[in-house]
């Protein structure tokens, strides 16, 4: 009976419990323990703030990173922002085919931000990106509760916003890039690495791991094995 309290509550502060073969395999190892049932909220809105170019960048990463889980072999998504950073080829690192992803380009964020609402109630979408700068908590109210009803996963990425304002989101991230560290003897870069930082999720437990992109997934990086690599690196250089 507790169980399913719980469950139920969840279930109206935006997290779709899912169980069994439903359960989104993300690769986040350690940082899926913060989640409410360990797993990836999905159905529900999450936010991510940037506040310098290069955190934004690194930012579309981890979402890229993220939406290659979500949508499998069938899955669409659409990327609306005003202007297109995201380089569609390089999508193939994340195991994502270029031509499942509709991006639409618009000039004024009220546009972005009525696009966004629209596509988010398409339940033949698995996800929708939306770059933009500012969000209401009425505005982010009326996005999660478009996402309860059709089931798609939405993620709201904020470049330079005003402030750090409250919104109705599931959770909220904080992205920044990390140097990349190159295998002994190898040359040219190594594997994008981000610093990933949960710093809210309803019913969750927020926190600051280090991932880095590998072999198709996410690979968590604990700092006795980060200070191995960084010692070969330096012994083979």
């Amino acid at each position: 009976m507790i169980r399913q309290l719980q469950g139920e509550v969840l279930s109206l502060q935006g997290h779709k419990r899912a169980a069994g073969s439903d359960r989104l395999r993300t690769g986040l190892g350690p940082l899926e323990a913060s989640f409410p049932d360990r797993v990836f909220p999905t159905g529900a809105v999450h936010e991510l703030l940037s506040f310098a170019a290069e955190d934004a960048v690194a930012t579309n990463g981890f979402i890229a990173g993220i939406l290659g889980s979500l949508m499998g072999q069938r899955g669409a998504c659409m990327w609306i922002s005003a202007r297109r950073t995201v380089f569609p080829p390089a999508l193939k690192v994340f195991g994502i085919e270029p031509d499942r992803i509709f991006f639409v380009d618009l000039n004024r964020q009220k546009d972005i931000l009525w696009a966004v609402e629209e596509s988010l109630q398409c339940d033949a979408l698995t996800a929708v990106v939306g770059e933009l700068s500012e969000l209401s908590f009425t505005e982010s109210r009326r996005l999660q509760l478009a996402v309860e009803k059709s089931k798609v996963t939405g993620f709201i990425h904020r470049y330079s916003p005003k402030s750090r304002n409250t919104v109705a989101c599931v959770t909220r991230w904080e992205v920044r890039p990390v140097a990349s560290v190159l295998e002994a003897g190898m040359p040219g870069v190594g594997y994008p690495r981000w610093q990933v930082q949960l710093v809210k999720v309803r019913n969750g437990k927020p926190g600051s791991w280090e991932l880095e992109w590998s072999a198709g997934s996410f690979r968590h990086i604990s700092r006795r094995s980060f200070a191995i690599s960084e010692f070969e690196t330096r012994k083979a250089g």
